[in-house]
């Protein structure tokens, strides 16, 4: 019961940021034109930094761990295969199929992910999660993109995976946060270090970057909310926040478990934070892209916001078992 009760106690205060963030919003105490700025803040400044920071003094061992990256890659080609097969229909074609997919698989690591789990398990942690979050970057999300593409008004075949090719590329290179992780861990192989009141400025940003995240999270739940309009069914939202709070740690603990059975040199430490990283709730910013590439926004937030209010009880019980 105490082990519990100290779990509880470091994971209380990043959703309640998240709760925080969502009632200003609901209550207009923030007003929902300064959401995005807030994201941007939080994007090309706060969280840049303190990848960075992370990358930068994380060895470059841990960065490049290819049995990391490649059994999480793995379990999120699977939860995009899954997730697709279960959910598309004559109303969820190919773009909310995707992007529903894609909130099924990519956690939100970024926002949450790095300062949780280095909370709950040490620097240490900040190797593997970013490696994790890299491959969802890059891979994952231009999977989904690309899927997205193929039955929605850019023609067929070969010029709409083109087309989705480019889209996914270009979000990739206007991304800054694979930027500061390659940086970062640039920084890190050639031991080099920034002029000191450039690191603390850098510093500064990277502590700024947790709470505004969190806050910011929250924020961006109650503004679709809000701008909900519309009743929709259970079954298009809840299925999906399902798969990605449970079917996906569980996978990717099957997954890890097997290959060190098989042999592979993945430690119990990277397979803990591995799964853990799994267990987030879906990445928040999904929401935006599913926007901007025409798919259902509304649904896509709905998962977002289960799978957020949901992660409180099951991050922390995952925490729980694995410990």
């Amino acid at each position: 019961m105490a082990a519990v009760l100290n779990i509880l106690l470091v994971t209380l205060p990043f959703f309640a940021l998240v709760l925080a963030g969502f009632v200003a919003a609901r209550w207009r105490l923030l007003p929902l034109e300064a959401i995005p700025g807030l994201n941007s803040f939080v994007l090309f400044f706060a969280l840049p930094a303190m990848l960075y920071r992370f990358g930068s003094t994380t060895p470059i061992a841990q960065l490049l761990d290819a049995w990391v990256g490649g059994i999480y890659l793995a379990c999120a080609l699977v939860m995009v295969a899954v997730t697709i097969a279960l959910t598309r229909n004559e109303r969820i074609r190919w773009n909310d199929a995707s992007f529903g997919a894609l909130v099924a698989a990519f956690p939100n690591s970024g926002f949450m992910g790095v300062p949780l789990l280095v909370a709950l398990l040490g620097p240490s942690a900040a190797g593997p999660v970013i490696l994790l979050m890299l491959v969802d970057m890059v891979v994952t999300s231009s999977l989904c993109v690309a899927l997205s593409r193929l039955d929605e008004g850019e023609g067929h075949g070969g010029r709409a995976m083109a087309v989705a090719a480019r889209k996914a590329l270009r979000g990739v290179v206007t991304n800054p946060m694979p930027w500061a992780i390659g940086l970062g861990a640039l920084a890190s192989a050639a031991h080099f270090g920034l002029p000191a009141p450039v690191e603390k400025t850098v510093w500064l940003l990277a502590d700024a970057a947790s709470p505004v995240a969190l806050f910011t999270i929250g924020a961006v739940l109650a503004r679709s909310q809000i701008q909900a309009n519309y009743p929709m069914p259970v079954s298009d939202y809840l299925p999906v926040a399902l798969l990605k709070l449970l079917l996906h740690p569980l996978l990717v603990f099957g997954a890890g478990s097997l290959a060190i059975a098989l042999g592979a040199p993945l430690s119990r430490f990277a397979l803990v934070v591995m799964t853990l990283t799994a267990a987030l709730p879906s990445a928040s910013n999904v929401s935006l892209l599913a926007e901007r590439m025409g798919a259902d926004n509304g649904r896509i937030a709905r998962i977002i916001l289960v799978t957020t209010t949901a992660a409180f009880l099951t991050f922390s019980a995952a925490v729980a078992w694995l410990a």
